[in-house]
């Protein structure tokens, strides 16, 4: 079996859903105001910068939180199955995988947030902090933009002096 990375894994989700770019997303909401904006970065990624009026479900428990009867549930998220559904994450590969999912369980019209929050925030569209004070985008460049630990990266792409 030929061994899939994770770029191309998401790539290949990406081709199979639809995507919307971070700079269409404020035009698309006006147009249709029953759409909601899924957040699926984990909760301390959420906590240290958001779009406004997202909501945050990490992708860990989206499929449970998209069904009644969990403990996960999330009831916005359960009654969008018939309403655009807006997925964003860090870089856009992680919802696109979110939804390939959503489309699999039956939502009619879950989107991918191209280029992520990371697109998001190099549009100039808005961010928050947690409790909800506006965050200048150049001060949450280093908020959501996380880089891998020398451990983190492939053995050969090591610096030899800081490991």
């Amino acid at each position: 079996m030929t061994r899939k990375t994770y770029t191309r894994l998401a790539t290949e989700a990406a081709a199979r859903i639809t995507e919307i770019m971070p700079w269409d997303v404020p035009a698309f909401i006006a147009t249709h105001p029953d759409a909601l904006l899924l957040d699926i970065r984990e909760r301390d990624e959420f906590a240290r910068a958001r779009v406004p009026g997202a909501l945050n479900v990490p992708r860990g428990i989206l499929e449970s939180a998209a069904e009644w009867d969990y403990a996960e549930t999330e009831p916005a998220l359960v009654t969008a199955r018939d309403k655009p559904v807006l997925i964003i994450c860090r870089s856009g590969q992680r919802s696109a995988f979110a939804a390939e999912r959503l489309i699999e369980m039956g939502f009619d019209d879950p989107r991918s947030v191209k280029l992520g929050i990371k697109g998001w925030n190099d549009a100039d569209q808005p961010l928050e902090r947690a409790d909800g004070t506006a965050l200048d985008g150049d001060d949450a460049i280093a908020l959501i933009e996380l880089q891998p630990r020398p451990d983190q990266r492939e053995p050969d792409q090591r610096d030899p002096a800081r490991t």
